[in-house]
């Protein structure tokens, strides 16, 4: 990180290209810059969770998670380059299994719901998989490290888990889906 940003506008994005980390520059509509984009939306979106009240564990879990996006944006802004270890991904896993513990098991599908810190990290489970459909098309045109797909695949169901946990948290349960309820 030798700049940091001290002017805001510079004008060089004006024909349709942006500078990556490593100094080239590329088409803004490219998959790359599309990955980068999706994972900086999944990062906002992240913050904006963490306005809600939250269990101070799961708030503690989501700051962590939003450095861990924001080397994954560092590692795709820079081509070749892979910040996130291996570790990170197994790290969610046991976050994963250890709010899973608390909740009962599934026998329907559920909607995206409940109360609003559970319905914005539905919103942001959405939001990573769309991250993650994106890194996996880029990694079938270009090189892209394995742990950052892992990554996002393992935080879209932590982001799962964590809106079931926070319905129970909040008194509430998960919102049923009733097959074919409006028929």
């Amino acid at each position: 990180m030798g700049h940091r940003l001290s002017k805001i506008y510079t004008r060089t994005g004006d024909a349709g290209t942006t500078g990556l980390g490593d100094g080239s520059r590329t088409a803004k509509d490219s998959p790359r810059v599309a990955a980068m984009g999706d994972v900086d939306e999944l990062n906002s979106l992240i913050g904006v969770i963490l306005c809600e009240d939250l269990p101070a564990d799961v708030r503690e879990l989501l700051v962590g998670v939003q450095h861990d996006l924001f080397d994954l944006g560092g590692e795709l802004c820079i081509p070749g380059s892979a910040l996130l270890k291996a570790t990170q991904p197994a790290r969610l896993e046991t976050a994963i299994d250890r709010y899973n513990a608390d909740l009962g098991p599934l026998k329907e599908f559920i909607l995206p719901g409940g109360n609003r810190s559970a319905a914005l990290t539905h919103l942001a489970r959405t939001v990573c998989r769309r991250a993650e459909r994106l890194m996996v098309a880029l990694a079938a045109k270009e090189a892209v490290a394995d742990a950052g797909r892992q990554y996002l695949n393992r935080l879209s169901d932590l982001l799962f888990v964590l809106g079931r946990y926070l319905n129970k948290v909040a008194g509430g349960s998960d919102v049923l889906w009733q097959k074919g309820k409006n028929a």
